[in-house]
């Protein structure tokens, strides 16, 4: 067993398992890009079927959930171009009627949006994010929704990431260790990491 220590825990600040009760669920980027478009994801398909295990148990408990989209420049036929198929919601992270889906165009799913308002309204001061990637827009979300007061969890097996270059002229980084990175950076400070097991 590792003797590293997370921020949090050094700090001593305490820590809990989310409890759908006091939490919004915030679906970030399931969409097909990430599926079968121009970013197909390594672990994707067992991520959107924890998606859906979490989003079945989020529906069962009343909590709030709200869908981000990337939205990519329409016409462009790059990644997330609204008007192709990589933009479309992917099963089973589709949203229900009465869900909020919010669009946004950067990495942060609260820059430029009305997230953190529509997450205020809840008030739920609890988050559970899920999506993609694990480095990107989920955990760029996660260290955002610090500064905006929530206590985020990030559920692991939720989320998933793609194989990166390496910018210092390495082999290519797997992307099981870029997801296991990402998940670690977040826990020592912005999130605590947990599975769908401990909530639905």
């Amino acid at each position: 067993m590792s003797g590293a220590k997370t921020l949090f825990q050094l700090s001593g600040a305490p820590q809990h398992k989310p409890v759908l009760g006091r939490a919004a669920v915030v679906i970030i980027d399931a969409q097909r890009e990430y599926v079968d478009g121009m970013l197909p994801l390594e672990g994707v398909g067992p991520a959107l079927a924890a998606i859906g295990r979490l989003l079945a148990a989020a529906r069962a408990a009343g909590a709030p959930v709200i869908h981000v989209a990337h939205r990519g420049r329409a016409g462009s036929g790059g990644p997330f171009d609204p008007e192709r198929t990589g933009f479309a919601f992917a099963a089973p992270a589709l949203p229900e009627a009465g869900e909020a889906v919010v669009e946004k165009t950067l990495p942060s799913s609260f820059a430029g949006t009305d997230l953190e308002e529509r997450l205020a309204a809840t008030g739920r001061p609890d988050l559970i994010l899920a999506g993609f990637m694990t480095h990107m827009c989920v955990s760029t979300t996660a260290r955002d929704a610090l500064d905006f007061g929530f206590t985020t969890f990030v559920v692991a097996d939720a989320v998933a990431t793609r194989t990166l270059p390496d910018p210092l002229g390495g082999p290519d980084i797997a992307a099981t260790d870029i997801h296991r990175t990402a998940l670690a950076e977040l826990a020592d400070r912005f999130a605590t990491v947990v599975t769908t097991a401990e909530i639905a």
